[in-house]
């Protein structure tokens, strides 16, 4: 699908047809729990334990009760530091009961990190595991706890401290979490996440009840969801994709979220889904990469899928095309968004034909606004012409925690949010993603889009997957540098095989200087790769 200019903007807005939820997090779950409370809510497959709706919330009022035991407040922040487990999701939902913010935090974090995430956002409450992988988590709270003065209390998940919590509630009346519910309204902050920023300490994104509910509605209204499907999140809940997507999707459907694993693994992914017939897995194309890969993926019975949701990064065509042949994904999804936008922004339907589906991100999401700018004018760009993702609605964040300055720099006076993407619409509406203005290549003049040149080398049979950085030329001022990671038993590529591949079918400008044959990508957690990263380490590599 190239583009081509037309006259008519570069401007769309959703469907309002379906309501906006005007509620709160706690009342949504509340109205869920009256409708369905004997369906399955909530599956741990590593450690085998289930509960209904009912039970759910059971479990989510007795912590409730034990945070405002503990002196927590409306607006209070509280911190969760783990990897995906029952407690993560169950603690959401009961910090959102009694109005205090919960503070996601990376599991990659170390202490830097961490004591700026607890000093930035106040945090008085953190709840962590004590440890996990090669992370000691008690020991970094121990060596930063004296540099910060807001935090008095942490409690350990993996110990009595849990139960301890749940305990110190006992004496309070049932409704005292129903009482500080009634105080609480939809545009409350509700929830801070830190972005993981390229440069400087990462951003806290504010987001509200309002904000994160409906993004999770209607996200999963887009692939048709009801109470009888069952989610696979393998993606992290301490970023939108897991909390807000999965979780927060699942509870305003009755639909069943099922946790893997804590961390992702493509066999026990598979092994999940197979088991507890999951009809909808979600992942960043990495995720769908590596599960694809298994030696024994047909071993897998993933007949109960029939959706799913692909995001976090552009969706290699190629790979999509091989999750609605190979694992039964007939109406997957693209999703584009960002976490300052709750996330979502645009999404593909159900039943777009496959070139829509692979090579876009979708249309606008209901009750929304997007438009392409000029980077540099801020005019709106004709259809047809790559500009900047810019997005308003009511999934824009309320802003970053303390940090006004940068919000303006975010989000203009017109309430329109910048993204930093570049995109393209097309004259149907549905948008294509072309890069990072940062990402973009000037090669000699010409503006280069990193995107167009993986999709291109992911069509290479030896090919498993590709990305494409700028590095720097005395000649040109930039020259690209693909780093590709071979298919299993492949012979390995270099500069003069891709240039036999791509000449006469890419513009010479186009086709990679350099090539990196790697193992792997430098990556955030949740799967975005760092080309900030791959450029520095290509300079070095390379010599330049």
């Amino acid at each position: 699908m190239q583009p081509r200019p037309s006259p008519t903007p570069s401007q769309d807005a959703g469907d309002t047809s379906t309501p906006l939820l005007e509620e709160t997090i706690g009342a949504c779950f509340e109205r869920t729990v009256a409708r369905w409370p004997e369906r399955e809510a909530l599956v741990e497959v590593a450690s085998g334990r289930r509960w209904t709706w009912a039970e759910l919330d059971r479990t989510v009022d007795e912590v409730a009760r034990g945070l405002l035991a503990r002196g927590i407040q409306a607006g209070d922040r509280v911190g969760i530091w783990a990897p995906n487990c029952a407690e993560w999701t169950i603690l959401q939902v009961a910090t959102a009961k009694i109005g205090a913010i919960l503070v996601n935090i990376n599991p990659a974090y170390r202490t830097h990190e961490l004591a700026y995430a607890v000093n930035q956002s106040g945090l008085r409450l953190l709840v962590a595991m004590s440890g996990f992988k090669t992370s000691d988590y008690r020991a970094m709270v121990d060596d930063i706890a004296g540099d910060c003065p807001t935090l008095e209390q942490t409690l350990y998940l993996d110990t009595d401290d849990w139960a301890g919590l749940v305990g110190s509630g006992r004496d309070l009346t049932a409704g005292a979490v129903a009482e500080r519910m009634a105080t609480l309204s939809p545009g409350d902050p509700i929830n801070i996440q830190y972005t993981s920023g390229t440069t400087g300490f990462p951003k806290g994104a504010t987001l509200s009840h309002r904000n994160i509910l409906n993004n999770g509605y209607f996200t999963t209204e887009t692939i048709n969801f009801t109470e009888a499907d069952r989610l696979c999140i393998p993606v992290p809940f301490y970023h939108c994709f897991g909390m807000v997507m999965g979780n927060l999707g699942c509870i305003t459907h009755g639909a069943t979220m099922v946790i893997p694993a804590p961390a992702f693994d493509p066999a026990l992914t598979l092994q999940a889904v197979q088991d507890e017939r999951c009809t909808g897995v979600y992942g960043v194309p990495t995720m769908f990469i590596a599960m694809l890969g298994l030696a024994d993926f047909a071993a897998y019975d993933l007949s109960s899928l029939r959706t799913g949701i692909m995001a976090g990064s552009p969706c290699p065509v190629e790979v999509m095309k091989r999750c609605i042949s190979d694992m039964h994904l007939d109406e997957v999804s693209i999703a584009y968004g960002m976490t300052e936008t709750s996330p979502v922004s645009c999404q593909t339907l159900a039943d777009d034909d496959l070139e829509h589906r692979t090579a876009t991100i979708g249309r606008v999401h209901p009750h929304l606004e997007i438009k392409i700018a000029d980077p540099v004018t801020g005019e709106t760009v004709p259809r047809g012409t790559p500009g900047e993702f810019c997005t308003r609605g009511y999934s824009v964040m309320l802003g970053y925690w303390r940090e006004e300055e940068k919000t303006r720099e975010a989000i203009d006076d017109d309430g329109w949010m910048h993204t930093g993407d570049l995109a393209v619409m097309h004259d149907d509406g549905y948008c294509e993603i072309v890069g990072r203005i940062k990402d973009m290549v000037i090669r000699g003049g010409e503006n280069i889009y990193p995107r167009e040149i993986e999709e291109f080398l992911y069509t290479h049979p030896d090919v498993e997957d590709v990305q494409v950085v700028g590095v720097p030329d005395q000649k040109y001022g930039e020259e690209l540098c693909a780093w590709i990671r071979m298919r299993p038993g492949a012979t390995p590529l270099d500069a003069d095989g891709v240039r036999e591949f791509a000449t006469g079918k890419l513009a010479h400008y186009k086709i990679p200087r350099y090539v990196l044959v790697v193992d792997g990508f430098p990556m955030t957690v949740t799967g975005k790769i760092r080309k900030v990263e791959m450029r520095e380490r290509s300079v070095a590599e390379l010599g330049l």
